[in-house]
């Protein structure tokens, strides 16, 4: 007879054997292998269920459209950009000496050329944002491209939808591109109209229901919209009503967009059509490069590449360029995030730009939106505080800003946040700007932002209960599955 403590060992031993074999048979990074390991040890079955919403990665046959992806439209875009700009330098001697690196290694990991025509306006205001994209996107002419990680069905969504039925009404080429773990809620029936009127709709990798493939990885995070090939917009803010200050629950809500007009809203195109051949290879776009000719004639100069990064490869391009400006910062770096969950190589080189002298300072929002992602937060967050950072906890509302800003010369703006769902799990799309003025607008608009925050000391961290330590320091634990 068998006793019941050997019942237990026994589904015990084949549960760990079940863990080693599900984690081992994906390549995935160490620390995400230990942390899979854990919760699937410690929490038999619970911790299956859990791997199937957050471990499971991409397919095969999703994998393979990345691969079969034509790049065609890609050559002739950096070849054109390439001889526009053959040896772009700026002209401040510190920028020259901080983006000489940064310039090659994005051209050679993320094929993204340097742009120089452009012209960018700054939007913190999630109305002030979509009323300008619906104006621009009333005058289209040619083109509106709109990908978005979030495209709510409610009442900011119903509006966006309105403008782009109205214009393809009008002839112009109108396609959507969302995520559908992320615009749940959101029905294919609710592009009906658009469809009818001869726009297109689409799920990322055509993955319309959660029910089937319910990974809570692998999204595609992305928020971009071109207009004509010309305009376009990119940063943190999704279309939904809590983007426009219309949720009970975050208030206020602070994040980051860009509208940029000129050579750089054609890398924006292209990222799309390459996301929407990849979705829908059966009816491909081709970039129209007409644009280009005309960048020229745009007055301002503000130089961007415009990055994209995801699962599909392993060289996290995105997260190199987090570590080319921490490790460029000499005087003072700014960081606003809502998720502060650095991995070992991020955090060494925050500890460094620390110990160098540089003035760094980080803002995370004072509300979680995830319990445990905010918990991880808060640890790091005092780990960083004890290092000598200067942390902020956002108060008016909630803040979703992804900015970096490197003495007041270099910057980053895009969707990408500061952990490793971003810079590993998701499709994630950033603009690097090397522009003075540019990221003197930024390091101003982070430093209006005190004003609305509390400085929390290594002295305040030190200060909370020791449940609360303990449910920072377990969230820790989580951080590479977060």
């Amino acid at each position: 007879m068998i006793s019941l403590g050997g019942i237990i060992g026994v589904i015990w031993t084949l549960n760990i054997i079940a863990a080693l074999f599900t984690v081992f048979r994906e390549k995935r990074d160490i620390a995400a292998t230990w942390a899979w390991l854990l919760v699937l040890s410690f929490l038999p079955l619970i911790g299956f269920i859990l791997y199937a919403f957050f471990g499971r990665q991409l397919s095969h046959r999703q994998l393979a459209k990345f691969t079969t992806t034509p790049d065609a439209t890609l050559t002739r875009v950096l070849t054109l950009q390439r001889q526009l700009h053959p040896a772009y330098s700026p002209t401040d001697t510190h920028t020259q000496a901080a983006v000489k690196h940064m310039l090659g290694m994005f051209l050679n990991t993320a094929n993204a050329p340097v742009t120089v025509h452009n012209s960018v306006q700054l939007f913190t205001s999630g109305r002030a944002l979509f009323d300008d994209i619906i104006a621009k996107a009333d005058q289209a002419q040619h083109s509106i491209y709109i990908e978005f990680y979030t495209f709510a069905a409610d009442a900011l969504g119903k509006e966006m939808r309105d403008v782009l039925i109205a214009r393809a009404k009008a002839g112009v080429a109108v396609y959507v591109l969302y995520d559908a773990w992320g615009s749940m809620g959101t029905r294919p029936e609710f592009f009906a109209d658009l469809r009818a009127a001869g726009g297109h709709a689409e799920p990322f990798l055509g993955i319309h229901s959660n029910l089937v493939d319910f990974r809570l990885n692998f999204r595609n995070h992305r928020k971009i919209v071109t207009i004509d090939g010309t305009t376009s917009y990119i940063g943190g803010f999704n279309i939904g009503d809590q983007y426009v200050d219309q949720s009970a629950k975050f208030g206020h809500w602070r994040d980051t967009h860009l509208r940029i007009v000129g050579e750089a809203s054609l890398s924006l195109q292209h990222r799309f059509v390459t996301d929407w051949n990849t979705t829908v290879p059966e009816t491909p776009l081709s970039a129209d490069l007409t644009p280009l000719a005309h960048a020229t004639t745009i007055g301002s100069e503000t130089a961007i590449q415009l990055v994209a990064s995801g699962p599909n490869t392993t060289l996290e391009q995105i997260k190199l360029g987090y570590l080319q400006l921490i490790n460029l910062a000499r005087q003072k770096l700014y960081i606003q995030t809502p998720y502060l969950i650095p991995d070992q190589s991020v955090l060494d080189a925050l500890r460094s730009a620390i110990r160098a002298g540089v003035d760094v300072r980080i803002m995370v929002p004072h509300m979680p939106d995830h319990a445990f992602v905010y918990r991880a937060t808060q640890y790091y967050a005092h780990l960083l505080a004890e290092e000598g950072a200067k942390i902020y906890f956002y108060q008016d509302g909630f803040i979703h800003a992804k900015t970096i800003t490197v003495d007041d010369v270099l910057a980053s703006v895009g969707s990408a946040n500061l952990d490793f769902r971003s810079l590993q799990l998701n499709f994630e799309a950033n603009a690097f700007i090397y522009n003075v003025d540019l990221a003197k607008q930024l390091a101003a608009i982070f430093e209006a932002d005190i004003a609305d925050s509390t400085l929390v000391t290594a002295a305040d961290f030190r200060q909370m209960s020791l449940w609360l330590r303990f449910k920072q320091a377990f969230s820790r634990l989580l951080s590479p599955i977060l």
